[in-house]
C-alpha cells in the first residue's frame, strides 16, 4: 500500500474497521461499503495487514472477522494498574478445554469426559466471560443444550481458528495423556497435583 496515496477502497476499509465496535467479516465489510466485490475487500485487507505489521497496532483476522489490536509487544503500555486478572478454577478450565476440543458438546458429554459432575455455575462463568455460547440443542431425547466456543475465545488465546489448538502429536510429545490436562497446564501453568475444584463431584457408577 502506498503511504502517500492509498487506494480509495483501502482507505474506506481502514476507516470502517477503525470505527467499528465489533470485528467485521468480509461479507459485512462488502455490504457496508455498498456491495463491493468481496475479492477487492480481501485484497484491501491484505494490503492493510501488511501496512500495519510493523506498527503499534496490527490488523488481524480471528474466526474470519477482522479488527485492529495493539501490537503484542506493546500491550503492557495500555494495562491499567487497577486491572485484575481473573483466574479460572481448575474445573472451569477443564470444561473450557473439553468444549474447545470436542465442540459442540452437551453438559452430560462434558461430565462423561471429566468423570465428575459439573456445576451449572462453571458453565455460567465461561459464558459470562464470553468464551462459551449455547450452540443449539442435540437432536436426541431430552434435546440437551450443546455448547461451543466463541470468536472471543479465539481472540483471547491468540488463535485464528480451533485448528491452532495443540494437536495429538504435540500432546504426546509433551507426555500428556489427553488434551484436557494439556490445555489446563498451558492456560494456568499449574501441576497435576493441585487439588480438584470444589464443584467436582464424582459421577456414581451404576452397579
Amino acid at each position: 500500500m502506498n503511504d502517500d496515496k492509498p487506494e480509495p477502497l483501502v482507505r474506506a476499509v481502514e476507516a470502517t474497521l477503525f470505527a467499528a465496535e465489533e470485528p467485521m467479516s468480509v461479507d459485512a465489510l462488502a455490504s457496508h461499503l455498498g456491495d463491493e466485490e468481496k475479492a477487492a475487500i480481501r485484497a484491501a485487507l491484505q494490503q492493510l495487514a501488511a501496512h500495519y505489521q510493523d506498527r503499534g497496532i496490527h490488523l488481524v483476522e480471528r474466526s474470519k472477522r477482522w479488527h485492529f489490536q495493539t501490537a503484542a509487544d506493546l500491550a503492557h503500555l495500555l494495562r491499567r494498574e487497577r486491572e485484575q486478572v481473573r483466574r479460572l478454577s481448575r474445573a472451569a478450565t477443564e470444561v473450557l478445554a473439553i468444549i474447545a476440543y470436542h465442540e459442540p458438546v452437551s453438559r452430560a458429554e462434558i461430565e462423561s469426559i471429566r468423570g465428575v459432575q459439573t456445576a451449572k455455575g462453571t458453565l455460567d462463568v465461561l459464558m459470562e466471560a464470553g468464551w462459551v455460547r449455547a450452540a443449539g440443542r442435540r437432536e436426541v431425547p431430552g434435546r440437551p443444550v450443546i455448547y461451543a466456543t466463541t470468536p472471543e475465545f479465539l481472540e483471547h488465546f491468540g488463535l485464528q481458528t480451533r485448528r491452532d489448538l495443540p494437536g495429538l502429536d504435540e500432546l504426546r510429545a509433551a507426555g500428556l495423556l489427553d488434551p484436557v490436562d494439556d490445555a489446563y497446564n498451558l492456560l494456568t501453568g499449574l501441576d497435576d497435583t493441585d487439588a480438584p475444584a470444589a464443584d467436582d463431584t464424582p459421577i456414581e457408577q451404576a452397579d
